[in-house]
């Protein structure tokens, strides 16, 4: 079974469509979750919390300065430690992910006009376009977006795991005609 699976991957690779194979490392989920964050309302929404207490942060320090009674020692080391959070959750959540995925292997993802497959040493997915309507280019990724207001789910294609560099262009052409860039 698992030679017709790669039967099936080598007629693919003769039509439109553009393959990627990699090992997923925690620096891909780091970069694909934070490009990620830019469609994610929790996240902007933590941004902007995060820019509230710099806000009163420098407020109270202006008190201070000022001659002003001071604030409490707590609130900047709760502050200090939000910011220091949310700056590094997208690391913290791609050592979870990473761990998961290197269970699974070395990642063979073939993109075609259909969707995509991501085939692993121990399973195999199939994402229609209407599952992930949405991606986001980096300078080092494609990220398939869900289309919920968090984009929980999200599909990460490398760059670096595509074959020729001409398929970088194939690749954002099969998405643009069939996702929506945000």
């Amino acid at each position: 079974m698992v030679e017709d699976q790669g039967a099936g991957q080598q007629e693919l690779r003769g039509t439109d469509a553009v393959v990627l194979e990699y090992r997923p490392t925690v620096g891909d989920f780091a970069s694909a979750l934070r490009a990620r964050r830019g469609v994610s309302r929790a996240s902007r929404r933590q941004f902007w919390i995060l820019g509230c207490f710099a806000v009163l942060l420098a407020l109270q320090i202006a008190v201070q300065i000022s001659g002003g009674k001071a604030a409490p020692f707590p609130l900047y080391i709760g502050i200090f430690a939000y910011g220091t959070l949310i700056l590094l959750t997208p690391w913290l959540q791609a050592r979870q992910f990473h761990r998961f995925a290197e269970r699974l292997g070395t990642f063979l993802v073939t993109v075609t006009d259909t969707g995509v497959t991501v085939t692993s040493d121990n399973t195999t997915a199939s994402v229609n376009w209407s599952a992930q309507p949405r991606y986001r280019e980096t300078a080092d990724f494609f990220v398939m977006l869900s289309p919920d207001k968090n984009a929980v789910a999200f599909t990460m294609l490398p760059k670096r795991a595509l074959a020729a560099p001409a398929d970088v262009d194939r690749l954002r052409t099969l998405l643009d005609r069939n996702l929506t860039r945000v």
